[in-house]
């Protein structure tokens, strides 16, 4: 899959010029606002993992705010992203003007990386970076400790190959964060679940929203399974709160270590945690989630279904 190339550092002179995923207070130059803010909270969005010391792959670093973050933590960080000539898995509706929309996309990376260099050199950054697709990382990029999957597969084609790629690379934990998938999916399904968000009816991504460019809704049991199949057995999940334009959104993050981790990574016993989620879990996130947030005909459809199901076939025979 190719060597590694790592990115020359851009000497980015103005900031007016950037693109901001992040809300970050940068030296020299003040806050910047971006579509999340996780300051003060990325310890929680990181499932709480010891960085001290420790050689980290960040997959889809953005503006970079959880890499200078985690350097401050005490890791030397690669950082792993899209650059203006790579292409976005971008859900190929038919007849839709991916000409346009490809070329937006690549002004918006272009000045989406240029935010993250005009913060690691306002930082004193030594973190690297090296772009490609998640799908063809370099063989060569060497090995590391720890990988950080911060709510990027829900943005991909093949999430778990994407997983496959970068895991290859870890010897001893990964680290998967994303959104908390509706109630109706999570709790009356269960288990290990994923929602295909594209619609033919709309014919397009959701413009200006959360939802776009979005392809599933993961739930956090499936990703414990992704991490378990792949040699990270031990695995813990976690829910906390982010900011996302100025709204409090609920998000998992689920922690995976491979057998042999070191015993202060793995908690208190290191034992081997089960991949279903318990009520107890769930509780914090239906305190957040209203009446008005739940769809009861999905709620509806799958309770019919599973009486359906559980009707002897001989009974809705005619004799």
């Amino acid at each position: 899959m190719g060597n590694v190339v790592w990115a020359e550092p851009r000497n980015i002179s103005s900031i007016s010029d950037c693109y901001f995923y992040h809300t970050m207070d940068i030296p020299n130059h003040g806050t910047v606002h971006g579509d999340w803010d996780l300051r003060g909270r990325e310890a929680s969005y990181l499932g709480n993992i010891n960085l001290q010391g420790k050689r980290v792959l960040e997959v889809g670093t953005a503006s970079g705010h959880l890499c200078f973050t985690m350097e401050r933590m005490g890791a030397e960080v690669v950082a792993y992203d899209l650059s203006n000539e790579q292409d976005w898995d971008i859900v190929p509706y038919d007849g839709y003007d991916y000409g346009k929309h490809t070329a937006e996309l690549r002004e918006h990376i272009r000045r989406l990386n240029d935010g993250f260099w005009i913060a690691h050199r306002a930082y004193g950054s030594h973190a690297k970076m090296t772009y490609g697709t998640v799908y063809e990382m370099p063989d060569d990029i060497g090995q590391f400790d720890i990988c950080i999957f911060g709510s990027i597969l829900l943005h991909l084609r093949d999430p778990f190959l994407a997983l496959q790629r970068a895991l290859a690379h870890v010897k001893e934990t990964a680290v998967v964060t994303d959104l908390v998938p509706s109630l109706t999916y999570s709790l009356l399904a269960g288990g290990r679940l994923i929602e295909f968000v594209p619609t033919a009816r709309k014919c397009s991504p959701a413009e200006n929203t959360i939802w776009r460019h979005t392809w599933w809704m993961l739930s956090p049991e499936l990703v414990s399974e992704f991490l378990q199949i792949l040699g990270f057995v031990h695995t813990k999940t976690s829910f906390h709160r982010q900011l996302h334009r100025g709204k409090e959104l609920q998000l998992y993050t689920v922690v995976g270590h491979r057998k042999g981790a070191p015993a202060a990574d793995l908690g208190a016993h290191g034992e081997e945690s089960d991949s279903a989620l318990s009520w107890e879990d769930y509780r914090s996130v239906l305190k957040e989630v209203t009446l008005q947030s739940i769809r009861f005909s999905h709620i509806v459809k799958h309770l019919l279904k599973r009486g359906i199901r559980a009707v002897p076939k001989r009974l809705l025979t005619r004799s």
